[in-house]
Parts: C-alpha cells; structure tokens; sequence
C-alpha cells in the first residue's frame, strides 16, 4: 500500500513543503518555542511571518500580571488598546522607568521573567544631604547616570522599598557597589581609591523583609576596591502573585568606633532566583 502512494505521488508530481502548513499548526508549535527562537522562525516565510504574531502565543510569554506592569509603566493609555500581545512584550523586554525615573523594570527577552533596578536616589541614607559626607554624582556606568558617593562617615545606614505585584516565584535581591570613585582620564577609566578605608574592619549588614513575613539578614566584608560588585542581601518568594508585595531592605556599617569612606552605591537590583547566577556575588 505505502509502495503504491509513493507512486502515485511521484506520477501526479505532488511536491510539499514549508508553504502547505496551516498557519493554525504553525502558531501551536511556536506556542512551545521560547521568544527568541519564535522570532528567528518569523523569518522563514510569509506563514511563518504571520503565525508568529498570533495574541495567544505572545499572552503566553507574558508574565500573569502584565496588565498591572503595563499600567504602571506605560504613559500612552491611548494606543494600548491597539497594541498586540508581540508589541506590548517587545515594550516591557524595554527599560521602563516608574516612580519618577528611580526605579526601572523589564522582562527578560528569553524567559520574560521580571527584573528590577532600583536608584540610590529612592534611598533613604543617613546624612545624604550633607555634602561633608555624601555627593550624588554624574557617571556613564549606571543606568541612572548617577551614583551615591560616600567621602567619609562614622554611622553609614541605607534604607530601600520596592512595592509592586509581582509574578509567582522566586526572587534575589543584590546591591550594587563599589569601593572607589571611578572617572575617565585621557579616555580610560580610573577609579580613585584614596578615600576607600574603614570597610576591612567590621563588616557590613544586609537586610531584607516582606510585607507577608520574610526576612533575611547576612554580613558580608566589602571586597575589590575599583569594580562594581554585586552583594547579595536576601531571597524571597512570591506566592499569591494577585496583590502588591512590599519588600524592605537595607544596607548598615553603624560601628562608630571608626570611620568609612570611599564607598558608591548604584542602587539594588532584584532578579529571578534562576536568573541571579550572572552576577558576581558576594
């Protein structure tokens, strides 16, 4: 019987290929795909171009709570209702800031997981307005362009507050610092490190809570002098993602036996746990 298709196929010179696929089939395959890959697909024809648009595939990619994500971020309330699914994910995979430029968001492009950034600037740091020990300053190397910088101080504390709604799952939470004041001189960068002291003596303390119970406390020396470096305050797990979680979190050095100096401080990121492992932790 098989022997006798064949023939007939070859005598009617029936030929297939990518073409023929209902572009139904198409969008349920692409469904499984990761973004990425759906949009390399894209590429391959005019089936392929079509399908990988479909509302169902990119709604799935999206994370449960996109629509507060959206709210929150996007200004054009107007053109949102004639956005698809693929533009409104290509939209939040951007930097979106809120909270007046302080704090940023963004869906990772291959798991369209959430990630945040947050700004020294939303801080609350002891003494920040006294320019004897703290200057905000202008630097490329933040996404914020500009960094809290500590000259010296005995009693160092920061506090931060995230409060949002997030997607189920897990998450870490990370300072970014660095131990120095980095600037560019005949067009190569230099870190000036001669008012870094006080920090190989005691350690510092990072903490973290949640408005639903969780917390974290670790002690961490500060290490490499001239890099930015990530340390890690704490973990925390999102299980009913329909309502806004507050997290809280700090950074402290209140030994007032000595001084510290030298120190600037970016902001804090938060991550996916599955997500955390490119940093350089501490």
């Amino acid at each position: 019987m098989g022997a006798g298709i064949s023939s007939t196929a070859t005598e009617n010179n029936v030929e297939t290929g990518l073409d023929d696929i209902p572009e139904s089939c198409i969008s349920f395959l692409l469904k499984n795909l990761e973004p990425q890959e759906i949009c390399k697909l894209a590429i391959v024809n005019k089936n392929f171009h079509k399908a990988s648009s479909a509302d169902f595939i990119w709604e799935s990619k999206l994370p449960p709570s996109y629509k507060f994500l959206i709210n929150k971020v996007l200004d054009d309330q107007e053109n949102l209702g004639t956005m698809t699914k693929k533009e409104i994910y290509a939209k939040l995979c951007q930097p979106n800031f809120f909270d007046g430029g302080t704090k940023e968001v963004w869906l990772d492009r291959r798991s369209g997981q959430v990630c945040f950034s947050i700004s020294s600037k939303s801080f609350k740091i002891t003494g920040i307005d006294d320019r004897r020990y703290w200057n905000h300053i202008p630097t490329e190397e933040s996404r914020f362009k500009s960094v809290a910088y500590l000259q010296q101080m005995w009693w160092v504390e920061v506090l931060g507050e995230l409060e949002f709604e997030f997607p189920k799952g897990n998450y870490t939470l990370f300072f970014k610092l660095q131990l120095g004041k980095a600037s560019k001189r005949l067009g190569r960068r230099v870190c000036n490190l001669d008012q870094v002291h006080g920090w190989d003596i005691k350690p510092v303390r990072f903490q973290l809570s949640t408005s639903d119970g969780q917390n974290s406390l670790s002690q961490c020396y500060l290490h490499t002098p001239g890099e930015w470096a990530y340390y890690h305050v704490g973990d925390f797990v999102v299980d009913k993602p329909n309502g806004p979680t507050t997290i809280k979190f700090s950074l402290a050095q209140i030994d007032c036996t000595h001084t510290k100096g030298g120190l600037c401080i970016d902001g804090a990121v938060i991550y996916p746990t599955e997500l955390a492992e490119r940093f350089k932790l501490f």
